[in-house]
């Protein structure tokens, strides 16, 4: 009965967090090492709270997290089988892949690069979120630039107080430092 219970309790929070971002809202949520900060990343209104939120300027752009591959293509291009072989064998997981963006991906999720950060993550309540909204995230470090990333709900609200709409609380997962950031065309390393 109490599995039951927190089953239930688990799906609501995954629904009102979806509503959040359906409805333009800046949301918080535990990611593979920190928590995140994500948003739709087709509402641009959405996109620039959240930039303003942490001071980060649009042309550095921004990750994309999804519960699967077919989340992300409509922001990427393709790439060469082999190149798409590697990358698709880190998934899900902590490796974020820089992807030729699409034409039509819109430049404040690609800031000026021609490329688009993007992961499927290994993190069960950030893959359920995915889901449960339908598509791809936003996701970029639960802090204001050039500090600490929050790594629990307790810092998300003292770093960032009532400018979060909603805090998906669940624990981080076990990594110390960020996804690993590597270049699809290349693999080159990027951040390690």
């Amino acid at each position: 009965m109490a599995a039951d219970l927190e089953a239930l309790a688990r799906r609501h929070k995954l629904r009102m967090a979806a509503r959040c971002i359906r409805g333009g809202g800046i949301l918080a949520y535990p990611t593979e090492a920190v928590y995140g900060l994500g948003c739709d990343p087709r509402d641009r209104a959405a996109v620039q709270r959240l930039l303003a939120i942490k001071r980060r300027p649009e042309h550095k752009g921004l990750i994309l997290i999804a519960a699967d591959f077919a989340q992300l293509a409509p922001f990427v291009g393709p790439l060469d089988a082999t190149s798409m072989q590697a990358i698709h064998a880190t998934w899900p997981g902590p490796v974020t892949w820089l992807l030729p963006a699409r034409a039509d991906t819109p430049g404040w999720l690609r800031g000026r690069h021609a490329t688009l950060a993007v992961r499927v993550t290994a993190h069960p309540i950030a893959a359920a979120l995915c889901t449960a909204a339908g598509g791809a995230l936003v996701s970029t470090s639960a802090n204001i630039s050039d500090r600490p990333p929050a790594r629990t709900p307790l810092q998300v609200r003292l770093a960032l107080g009532s400018q979060v709409d909603l805090v998906l609380a669940g624990p981080c997962g076990t990594r110390a430092r960020p996804s690993r950031i590597r270049d699809g065309r290349t693999g080159a390393v990027i951040r390690a």
